[in-house]
């Protein structure tokens, strides 16, 4: 008994007990993991059989509600194209406001990215081995759907939305001040109703993008609310009120320019279109001011040369006047918006002039420095054209130490600047051309600078020679190649001037006087060659008959030196000037018409009663005879005109 009795203790006691527990918790525990073990190999192998191929796209996958579950990345995007061309190309009916719009996918250019939308359809169910199946199994159970990115023509969607709300909006008014006469009062403000265009922009986008076209889409609208109202425009209604209750006076220092009621009126811009304050602006005030600046505006003048007898003076400079009309416009405004003292200065800038009197004075002319004059004739052409050429070099001022240039000064000498065609000298021989004269001006500049002392460093003489210059002296100049330049070196500025007459043209250097001492030689002109001859036939005249046509010359040379004395007599230049002039061709007219025959001698007739003597008689030649000799003509006198004088 006892034994028994010590075997049951040992049995029931708690060490056995938990040693108990520990074993029933591993089996359960080896159980569980094998379950886990067996339901994860059971999961594998089904997941490998739904696996299926990786070229397919997954069950249960649609792509914008299309299904294309099963079928490879091609066929997919293929059926998905063709649903697409057959059900886009209907339209979907918009309704807004009570009306109704059809758009087509193809009035926005929406396309579908269905390769890219494919694409992200198969990696929905793609992956490695049983990782695939699971998420096949997950699609098959649970579905999936892929969007295709849609792209549409912003600019064709903008321009549908315009033409939808054109229709259906009723945009706000804002409050705004409005004027009947001179009587001002305000318009009060109204809400509106347009199209919501960012929410209809995507309702647009989506139901075009989608395959179905049932039933109509909803585009929604939006208040449209004002952003002035009539309580902000109180203070804008008081100042246009005031400004149309009396007069304006505009002043310019002691002058006066009223502004009655209705001249007001018309320089307002009422606040209107969201605009709250009263302002001065529109076509009636743009028009008043440009009326303002016109009276008012005054240009700048610069110190000028006035030439007097036996001298020159300075007419001192004036500045600018140039309304500043902003400045007046709000000076404008202030004075008409007050009950009292309803007057406004007009603001007024002044513009200083380029050469003031001081700059006048320091350019140091203030006497003449040399004069040459020369006489011209010809026709009107010519006449004209000396006294145009003369304005174009008028006024030219020369700076110490530079060079004059005749053409840089006159520019090129054409018709636009009031040219004429006259006699000028073309290859050594007259013939019309455009600025016939302008010769005449260049030698009366040349003979200036001569006279003056100063350095000429271009200078070129006729092709022919010319009386009525001084020998050796003239100047021909053709725009842009032939050019007349001399330098200014006296150390001060020199003033040309040029005075014109019927007959003469005087041109005058000024400057500080430099008394320098001139003095010329010139050798004789000596001929060069043979006069040059032309024979021009002339059916008038018989065979061996010559008329002298014109004149000519032998071509001819000659040299003018110069020698420049300073006040003191030292040499400051020794120049010579070569002169070589072609020969001016003497025209002979040369008979070409053959000769009559002469007439043969009658015979003598006997008299009745016997014979006669006949006496002979001699008959007078009726043409011309081989004795007749050329008729000689008067030479004249050849003028320069045109590019070489």
């Amino acid at each position: 008994m006892s034994d028994l009795r010590l075997e049951a203790g040992v049995t029931e006691s708690p060490y056995y007990l938990r040693r108990q527990r520990q074993a029933r918790a591993r089996r359960i525990r080896r159980l569980g993991l094998l379950g886990v073990i067996a339901l994860v190999l059971g999961a594998i192998g089904a997941a490998i059989v739904y696996a299926g191929s990786p070229a397919t796209i997954a069950d249960g996958i649609k792509v914008d509600s299309v299904d294309v579950g099963g079928l490879s990345q091609a066929e997919a995007a293929l059926l998905l194209e063709r649903r697409a061309a057959s059900s886009r190309g209907k339209p979907v009916t918009f309704t807004v406001d009570g009306r109704a719009f059809k758009l087509r996918a193809s009035q926005i250019g929406l396309k579908s990215n269905w390769a890219a939308a494919v694409a992200a359809a198969r990696a929905k169910g793609d992956g490695f081995g049983p990782f695939r199946g699971f998420r096949r199994v997950e699609l098959r159970l649970f579905g999936g759907d892929v969007a295709a990115e849609a792209t549409y023509d912003k600019n064709a969607l903008k321009h549908e939305l315009a033409r939808i709300g054109k229709v259906v909006d009723r945009p706000h008014r804002e409050a705004a001040v409005v004027r009947r006469g001179l009587h001002a009062s305000t318009v009060p403000a109204r809400a509106g109703s347009v199209l919501d265009r960012d929410a209809a922009r995507a309702a647009i986008v989506t139901a075009l993008a989608s395959m179905s076209r049932g039933s109509r889409v909803a585009l929604p609208m939006k208040t449209d609310e004002p952003e002035v109202t009539g309580p902000m425009l109180v203070t804008a209604l008081r100042q246009t009120r005031a400004a149309l209750s009396a007069p304006v006076v505009l002043t310019v220092g002691p002058t006066h320019y009223r502004l009655p009621r209705w001249r007001i009126a018309h320089l307002l811009e009422l606040p209107a279109k969201g605009a709250t304050a009263l302002k001065l602006g529109g076509p009636g005030a743009n028009e008043y001011f440009e009326r303002l600046q016109k009276v008012v505006n005054r240009p700048p003048r610069d110190a000028q040369f006035v030439v007097i007898p036996n001298g020159i003076k300075i007419r001192p400079d004036k500045e600018g006047l140039v309304v500043d009309v902003p400045k007046t416009a709000r000076a404008l405004l202030a004075a008409s918006v007050r009950r009292v003292n309803r007057i406004a200065p007009v603001a007024v800038a002044t513009h200083p002039a380029n050469r003031t009197l001081a700059d006048a004075q320091a350019m140091g002319i203030n006497g003449i420095v040399s004069s040459y004059t020369t006489y011209y004739g010809g026709v009107a052409n010519r006449i004209h054209n000396v006294q145009v050429v003369s304005h174009l070099v008028d006024n030219a001022l020369i700076a110490p130490g530079k060079e004059f240039s005749f053409n840089g000064t006159t520019g090129e000498r054409n018709a636009a600047k009031g040219l004429l065609e006259a006699p000028v000298i073309i290859n050594g021989e007259l013939e019309n051309g455009l600025g016939g004269g302008t010769c005449q001006v260049s030698t009366t500049v040349f003979n200036a600078a001569y006279e003056a002392g100063l350095p000429i460093t271009a200078r070129t003489n006729h092709a022919l020679y010319i009386s009525h210059y001084p020998q050796g002296r003239d100047a021909t100049v053709n725009y842009p190649d032939i050019d007349l330049k001399f330098v200014n070196d006296t150390g001060h500025w020199l003033l040309l001037r040029t005075f014109v007459s019927e007959s003469s043209l005087s041109v005058n250097l000024y400057g500080t006087p430099q008394h320098r001492r001139v003095e010329s030689e010139t050798t004789p002109l000596v001929t060069t060659g043979p006069m040059p001859i032309k024979e021009v036939p002339d059916p008038d005249l018989y065979v061996g008959q010559k008329v002298v046509e014109q004149a000519g010359s032998a071509p001819q040379s000659t040299s003018v030196t110069r020698r420049v004395y300073d006040q003191k007599g030292k040499l400051l230049y020794n120049n010579t000037w070569y002169s070589s002039y072609q020969g001016d061709k003497q025209i002979v007219e040369v008979g070409t018409k053959p000769k009559p025959k002469p007439k043969p001698k009658p015979k003598p007739t006997p008299q009745a009663g016997g014979p006669t003597t006949s006496l002979p008689v001699t008959l007078a030649p009726t043409g011309p005879t081989d004795t007749a000799g050329p008729t000689d003509t008067v030479p004249t006198d050849t003028v320069p005109t045109g590019p070489t004088g």
